[in-house]
């Protein structure tokens, strides 16, 4: 019987790889995001584009009763709609702060909650809550963006006990940084005013260092591949990182000592002040 994937955020990004990736594997595919684009996909009996907005309750009952009366069942949810962001923390506003944890953190605990009736009902399913490498280690300048992240890591993996008594798996895919996708466009845009005088020598830095930084990106490719694994692995994992740099983070988090990890960290983001631009401390 043909499975069949709900996926948030699909208009681009990681969340349209993983539409196509399940599309070309033959399962049903519902492609939902807040503003529904036509002409997206190819045309297939097996897709549908929905519209789902992760921060409006009744949007999201919507959307899943619409894929149920579609294909008959939804048998995993992926939660991939996000926004990306960088800050320095003292100059972030309660305003953006609230939003960041709306779509980020509320918005999958909201898509969650109304996905599990309806797997409970029909005794199975998987839920894929997509996070990031900085729930892994944690870097400067995204502090508001790494909580709402860490916060969908802790509740995922108390979720997954609460739902396995009922034949459900909730899991998590740990994307490293993806240069080439909206989603980081959108996060620098976002950064605008809000790298303060004073911080703007360490923040270019940092950045220099991580544009630098020898290891390859994740791409979306990578991305879709793991919520695949994620999506059908039988087993009892419940991390699948996904990319070359989200790995190797991924051991020095988890093989070595935390004196060991937190000089490395430091080692990598310590402020270089060998050219003039760098040591004026202008905002950017």
């Amino acid at each position: 019987m043909t499975r069949t994937i709900l996926i948030t955020g699909t208009s681009s990004g990681y969340g349209k790889a993983i539409a196509e990736h399940f599309l070309d594997l033959g399962w049903n595919v519902l492609a939902t995001m807040r503003r529904p684009v036509p002409d997206l996909f190819p045309a297939s009996d097996r897709l549908k584009v929905l519209q789902l907005d992760v921060t409006d309750a009744d949007s999201i009952a919507r959307a899943i009763a619409d894929g149920v009366a579609a294909f008959g069942a939804i048998d995993v949810l992926v939660n991939n709609a996000g926004i990306g962001m960088a800050s320095v923390v003292e100059a972030t506003p309660d305003s953006i702060i609230r939003e960041i944890f709306e779509t980020n953190s509320f918005g999958v605990f909201a898509t969650c909650r109304a996905i599990i009736p309806h797997m409970r009902r029909q005794g199975h399913g998987v839920i894929v809550n997509i996070t990031s490498s900085t729930a892994i280690g944690v870097m400067p300048l995204v502090a508001i963006y790494a909580a709402s992240k860490c916060a969908v890591e802790g509740f995922t993996e108390s979720l997954s006990y609460e739902l396995e008594p009922f034949g459900i798996r909730a899991r998590l895919v740990e994307p490293g940084y993806g240069p080439t996708t909206n989603f980081t466009a959108n996060g620098g845009a976002r950064m605008q005013g809000l790298i303060p005088e004073g911080y703007g020598a360490f923040a270019q830095s940092c950045f220099q260092k991580m544009a630098s930084y020898p290891t390859a990106y994740c791409t979306e490719a990578e991305v879709a591949q793991a919520v695949f694994a994620a999506a059908t692995a039988e087993g009892e994992e419940i991390r699948y990182p996904a990319g070359p740099d989200t790995r190797l983070l991924a051991e020095l988090r988890w093989t070595t000592s935390e004196p060991h990890y937190l000089e490395k960290m430091r080692e990598m983001f310590r402020p270089n002040f060998s050219t003039p631009s760098l040591a004026e401390g202008r905002a950017l």
